[in-house]
């Protein structure tokens, strides 16, 4: 297999951190973490940050759900706008627009993302947007059925470096790595499953248990007797709402004295635990659980993980690309999945997991008499 020397940038929109980490011929020659606050009021630092790293082969643009391979070249200038809102961010534009007049912090966000967008399109920089699990050939369409969150784009990186991590730790070929991974983050939690080095199930943010910012998945009486919903509740409903505290230290340090905290953080932890073993359906006999996320790395995370997971299967932290220091685990992979559609050292890698095979559009696989009006709107 022939594999050029490539220089990549992979771009993770966070719920706390946006993350730059850029490859050279597989190496890590860029870090940058900007906190996603920042981003939301000033659109313009995720341009500056991409023209430090100059020139480049490739782009692997915040991807949001998911779509199939896409370059953004490949999408004319005035439509840019309405295609990345629409299949990226599934988001219709009444909801940004009356979630912008609220100033709510993730829609900013996701208008800076936007914005950004449409500014890489006008300096015609080669950009690509990548799926998420959903999108994967080799997820089984049986599991795909009424689920458009199955792990985000940035999930699915998180997944890909675990696949070349486990595969470089035990000398073992991609066909034979096997785990299930258990991503923490700030907003979202989501548990993917690995067999064979391809992704072959996955359980998202919104569709698993309470994250510490997110509601996770809801109860279909709970959609119902409220009625009508934004995108921006999506951001509320975790530990974090539950508690009144946008740290998870400052709850951890107050469980003992606290009921309410201590049963959100049980809520939290249990959903995970439930999660993963649920995920032993699709991957039976998993070599390894692999922790990776901004809450991992707080030690009552960690060691509660071990302790309960630890009878699955042997809990190991997730390794990082050769020469990453402070990026996260997501954009690490967004740089490995660039350097292999780009034809540099993750080629095989990449190829392997089929994520240039991505297909279809994330509601394709929704079945419901009134999902009809709204895949209208997603449609050009």
């Amino acid at each position: 297999m022939v594999l050029l020397m490539v220089k990549v940038l992979g771009i993770d929109p966070g719920t706390k951190s946006f993350d730059f980490c850029g490859l050279e011929d597989g190496k890590v020659f860029y870090e940058k973490v900007v906190d996603t606050f920042k981003v939301a009021e000033k659109p313009e630092i995720l341009v500056d940050a991409v023209e430090e790293t100059m020139p480049l082969d490739l782009i692997v643009g915040p991807s949001g759900y998911g779509v199939k391979i896409t370059y953004l070249k490949d999408i004319p200038l005035e439509k840019v706008e309405d295609w990345y809102l629409k299949n990226i961010l599934l988001l219709k534009r009444e909801d940004l627009e009356n979630a912008l007049k609220r100033k709510e912090p993730g829609i900013m966000v996701y208008s800076a993302m936007t914005k950004t967008a449409v500014t890489m399109r006008r300096k015609e920089w080669n950009v690509v947007y990548i799926p998420g699990v959903v999108h994967l050939p080799t997820v089984p369409k049986h599991r795909k059925f009424n689920r458009l969150d199955m792990g985000t784009a940035d999930k699915m990186c998180i997944a890909v470096l675990g696949v070349y991590d486990q595969a470089r730790r035990l000398n073992i070929p991609y066909q034979d790595v096997s785990f299930i991974l258990v991503e923490m983050g700030f907003g979202y939690n989501a548990i993917i499953g690995v067999e064979k080095g391809r992704i072959v199930d996955g359980v998202g943010g919104t569709t698993g248990g309470m994250g510490f910012l997110t509601i996770g998945a809801m109860d279909a009486e709970l959609v119902q007797l409220v009625g009508v919903w934004e995108k921006s509740d999506i951001f509320y409903g975790g530990v974090a709402t539950v508690t009144g505290k946008m740290s998870l230290e400052e709850v951890l340090e107050r469980l003992r004295e606290n009921e309410l905290y201590h049963a959100a953080w049980d809520c939290m932890v249990e959903g995970v635990v439930k999660n993963v073993k649920a995920m032993t359906v699709s991957v039976k006999k998993p070599r390894e659980i692999l922790v990776s996320g901004r809450l991992t790395r707080i030690k009552a995370v960690k060691d509660e993980l071990l302790e309960k997971l630890g009878e699955i299967a042997e809990v190991k932290e997730l390794g990082w690309v050769e020469g990453a220091k402070t990026v996260k685990e997501a954009a690490q992979g967004y740089a490995m999945v660039g350097d292999g559609l780009a034809g540099g050292r993750f080629k095989e890698l990449i190829g392997w997991m089929k994520i240039g095979e991505a297909k279809d559009f994330i509601l394709d696989y929704t079945y419901h008499p009134k999902i009809e009006d709204v895949k209208k709107l997603f449609v050009d």
